[in-house]
């Protein structure tokens, strides 16, 4: 402990990030305030903190007046804001320097530098750091279509007060740059209030590498290497690895030398991350893209390779502490891959996933940057809700190997064993994507994500469907407390003279598909029979007992092999079984023999006649894809196929409902209006309907 280290910190933040930053606190001996919204009044980061403060309504995290008033009123002497939320807003820092209370991060005017993309390429170019070709300020169009020639083609045109890639036009030919300045200007208008535009160099197959800096208050910087963060969906990213597979040695060099440059450009004091374009084809041609003024999502992966807890570093630098070693003292050794963890359906194209966590078995991997090989960096504990609000990262799950090869088996063998259950998650997905050729062999580009296919392992999707089957159909094991057999009279369809009367359960699954299976016996020893499927009518035993451990570990035994797996029924819908097998979660409804009938009316109709299916007259539902707030809703009346009808938000993202056909649009719900998920929140009545 040093001897001018701050006694309290405040971190202003919740989630993955807010437990993390508690953690090192702990271990520091530094006493850790929360704060909290009301909706997380029970969180986990609130429950592991010293103090936790209420600062109000969901969005209240923003609240830079309520945030250092809590830090007032708890004596902290620093506030630590995390990533996201205030963590690059300068209006924080400037409150806190009123207050003299230390800010974790650089200052105020660093972080409005490096907050206008445009203002920070102006800055590092005269610090001799490469930057795409490109304008550096907003210019009228025909000055646009002048430098367009020295820019070069393919080129990006970007609004000036852009973010999240709104208004972004690529452009591959002088011919198509007029009709795009003026698109681009119209969304940057209305999305920004501000229609100023720039250009700047495509790079087709771009990778995304970033280096990690750390500065002190006497202008030392130094930087612990970079991270390959390539593999993104929706612009955001999912998998971080370090080192990256393409830098070598001498650019690692050169790439950290700018970055440090950057830093100094900017006279940053704390952790940052500097950005840089890559091209797939040249590492030694790397672009300055931005710089992050704050600690990355990611940052576990450079921790696990230079062995540097940097949240650590963040409070030491703050306190005014001198850095400690020298950029000869920084070796980098061997690979670390993260992944991160969403409640989202990959299958519903990532939108999030929101419910109470019947159960979060992290497998007892622990957390923190002590963890080794193996790390699980979560925010969530089973019987926590995941709710609407805010992001949707669950946890973040990291593994350290010699090799790269070895840090992605570990990865894999890590998410295979995570099982969550009460929300549907990306795990399946990321074990796919880890799987991905191109991925093994380090080919990476941003694109990558969306030419994946969704493919899901059947294996896993058979498993589940049985597991399902024998928890829903068998009843329990009676627990004997001498050992000795089961009451005989126990209902398990057992009948005296008589073989076990079989059940047929009907469930519904992952994309509405329902399945008929027949089950006789116990769970421990049972036959079953699923109607259609790989095995149509073909008997098959299995059985499902308890592993031993946590109530919901289950083993499995079926066609010769026993998995593990993760069963839960939910309290609050309880005809839903919830099952986990090999780090792929799904629900399963037990279906009623009156919705049994009904859905094999409807199956049967379509089957009769398909054109009818698709035209039939009745009027269209329009459900809500995921619980949220109505921010727009189209006019009652005429409505076109696929316009937006009802814009629901959700997670921070805007998910337009569009209607499925054109017809008389009524709508059922109005902006401010919270809804649920599969809420009905518009009806179309198609275009000669009666």
């Amino acid at each position: 402990m040093h001897h001018d280290m701050f006694t309290a910190v405040l971190v202003a933040n919740r989630g993955e990030i807010a437990c993390r930053v508690i953690a090192t606190l702990r271990r520091l001996g530094i006493r850790s305030v929360a704060v909290h919204t009301d909706p997380d009044a029970g969180a986990r980061h609130v429950r592991e903190a010293d103090v936790a403060v209420p600062l109000g309504p969901a969005r209240a995290y923003l609240d830079v007046d309520a945030v250092v008033a809590a830090a007032v009123a708890t004596g902290a002497e620093a506030i630590h804001p995390g990533y996201g939320f205030l963590s690059e807003n300068p209006r924080l820092a400037r409150a806190c320097a009123e207050e003299g209370i230390t800010f974790v991060g650089p200052s105020a005017a660093a972080i409005e530098t490096m907050g206008d993309k445009v203002a920070a390429k102006r800055l590092v170019v005269q610090h001799e750091v490469p930057v795409l070709p490109g304008t550096l300020e907003a210019l009228e169009d025909d000055a646009l279509v002048a430098a367009a020639a020295d820019v070069g083609f393919p080129l990006l045109v970007k609004p000036v007060a852009g973010g999240g890639g709104k208004g972004m036009e690529v452009v591959r030919s002088a011919a198509e740059l007029p009709a795009a300045l003026a698109s681009a200007r119209r969304v940057a208008a209305s999305a920004f209030g501000d229609d100023g535009l720039l250009l700047e160099r495509l790079v087709d197959t771009p990778r995304h590498v970033e280096v990690q800096v750390l500065a002190d208050m006497a202008g030392t910087v130094v930087h612990l290497g970079e991270r390959e963060c390539t593999l993104q969906r929706r612009h955001q990213k999912i998998i971080e690895e370090a080192p990256s597979p393409a830098v070598d040695d001498a650019a690692r060099d050169r790439m950290g030398r700018a970055a440090c440059e950057v830093a100094r450009a900017v006279g940053y004091v704390g952790v940052g991350t500097v950005e840089f374009l890559v091209p797939a084809g040249a590492p030694e041609e790397f672009s300055f893209i931005e710089m992050n003024t704050r600690l990355q999502v990611e940052h576990p992966v450079t921790e696990m390779v230079t062995g540097h807890d940097l949240v650590e570093a963040q409070l030491r630098v703050a306190a005014g502490e001198k850095l400690w070693f020298g950029q000869d003292d920084v070796r980098l050794t061997g690979h670390a891959i993260e992944a991160r963890v969403y409640a989202e359906s990959p299958e519903r194209g990532f939108l999030p996933s929101v419910g109470r966590l019947l159960v979060v078995d992290d497998a007892g991997t622990p957390a923190g940057p002590d963890a080794a090989p193996l790390r699980l960096d979560s925010g969530v504990a089973s019987g926590d809700t995941v709710s609407g609000d805010y992001d949707p990262m669950l946890a973040k799950a990291v593994a350290h190997g010699a090799d790269r090869a070895e840090a992605l088996a570990r990865l894999d063998g890590l998410l295979g064993r995570l099982a969550v259950l009460g929300v549907e998650t990306n795990t399946g997905f990321l074990r796919d994507l880890l799987a991905d050729p191109d991925v093994r062999a380090g080919r990476l580009d941003t694109g990558l994500v969306d030419r994946l296919a969704d493919s899901s392992e059947s294996g896993s999707a058979e498993a589940g469907l049985t597991t399902a089957a024998l928890h829903a159909g068998l009843p329990e094991e009676p627990e004997r407390s001498d050992g000795g057999t089961p009451d005989p009279w126990a209902a398990d369809g057992w009948r005296l003279n008589a073989p076990p009367a079989p059940r047929t359960v009907s469930l519904r699954g992952p994309g509405g598909t329902v399945h008929d299976v027949t089950v006789t016996g116990r769970r421990a020893a049972a036959t079953l029979v699923r109607d259609g499927g790989p095995d149509g009518g073909t008997p098959v035993d299995a059985s499902l007992r308890p592993a031993g451990g946590p109530v919901h570990r289950h083993l499995l035994t079926s066609d010769g092999r026993t998995l593990p797996v993760t069963v839960a029924e939910d309290p609050a819908a309880p005809r839903t079984v919830w099952v986990a097998v090999e780090g792929r979660t799904t629900a399963w409804t037990v279906l009623d023999r009156a919705e049994r009938a009904a859905t094999l009316r409807a199956e049967r109709a379509a089957a009769a006649d398909p054109a009818a299916a698709t035209s039939a007259v009745g009027p269209l539902e329009l459900r809500a894809q995921m619980p949220g707030t109505v921010t727009a809703t189209h006019p009652a009346g005429p409505v076109e196929a696929g316009a937006a009808a009802v814009v629901v938000e959700a997670m921070k993202m805007e998910h337009p409902l569009s209607a499925p056909a054109a017809g008389t649009l009524r709508v059922l719900v109005h902006p401010g209006d919270q809804v649920r998920l599969d809420q009905v929140v518009a009806v179309v009545e198609r275009e000669g309907a009666s």
